[in-house]
């Protein structure tokens, strides 16, 4: 796999990862909280193929190639240890980048993770697949908004603040958006949660109907010593309650930071 493009912010302090989700990006992502995981902190971001400055894989997508691809980011920027931020799909590519270079990781912090889809899961994510790559994205938009929404914030949009959203959920979609949903579909990290020897706080979005919130509990439960903390909304945090969600990682991270090493 050819070098990941970077988001860097911050020039000093602790080292942190950012492992964005399927059909998403560095920016989309994690782009209203950026500024605040920065303070105190060196962060680095990496776009997966298909998204961001990236370009396609010639192949599909493999955990171990992300995860060997978000460290020698971390390399190309001078970090030696460092956080790992996970979000949805940046879940399962957070935790094998633990359990691959554990000598390189400190702590975790899983936003909406899975440690292996569920049946409804799957499902939909095989639709999401088949919408993109049939070009259908206004259909894809009017089908993914719902379940990527939170529904109270899904009620509160106007019709035309609603139009507008479903127009954008599809217009950017990014083009390696189906090679991120393939891995969706074939990830299957439960083997290495119990090998995971970090803190590690899983954050569930309460209102998720696209990740439910039985798998992240079923990875909190897995990863030794894991805290559970809850956020009321859907799979979009960064969406629907980015300060909440900013609290809560900087939260943990500010005390791992001052803490003993594990």
């Amino acid at each position: 796999m050819s070098a990941l493009s970077r988001t860097t912010r911050g020039t000093s302090g602790p080292g942190l990862l950012l492992a964005h989700g399927a059909g998403g990006g560095v920016a989309p992502n994690y782009g209203p909280i950026l500024d605040r995981l920065a303070d105190g902190r060196r962060v680095v971001g990496a776009d997966y193929p298909g998204t961001g400055g990236t370009p396609r894989a010639t192949h599909p997508l493999e955990l171990d190639e992300l995860a060997d691809a978000l460290v020698a980011a971390a390399d190309a920027e001078g970090l030696d240890r460092f956080a790992v931020a996970g979000y949805s799909l940046g879940g399962p590519v957070a935790l094998r980048t633990a359990t691959r270079h554990p000598g390189r990781v400190t702590a975790l912090v899983l936003t909406a993770p899975f440690a292996r889809v569920d049946h409804r899961t799957r499902l939909a994510a095989e639709v999401w697949r088949e919408l993109f790559a049939s070009g259908q994205r206004e259909l894809m938009g009017r089908f993914l908004l719902p379940l990527a929404l939170g529904p109270t914030a899904l009620d509160a949009l106007s019709p035309e603040e609603l139009r507008a959203a479903v127009r954008s959920t599809g217009e950017t979609a990014p083009p390696g958006t189906a090679d991120h949903v393939d891995l969706v579909l074939r990830a299957d990290v439960r083997a290495d949660l119990a090998a995971v020897a970090v803190p590690t706080l899983v954050i569930s979005t309460t209102r998720d109907r696209l990740v439910p919130p039985a798998l992240h509990r079923a990875v909190a439960a897995g990863v030794p010593g894991a805290r559970l903390a809850e956020l009321p909304t859907g799979h979009l945090p960064f969406a629907e309650a980015p300060e909440e969600w900013g609290d809560l990682i900087t939260g943990f991270l500010g005390a791992q930071e001052g803490a003993p090493e594990r």
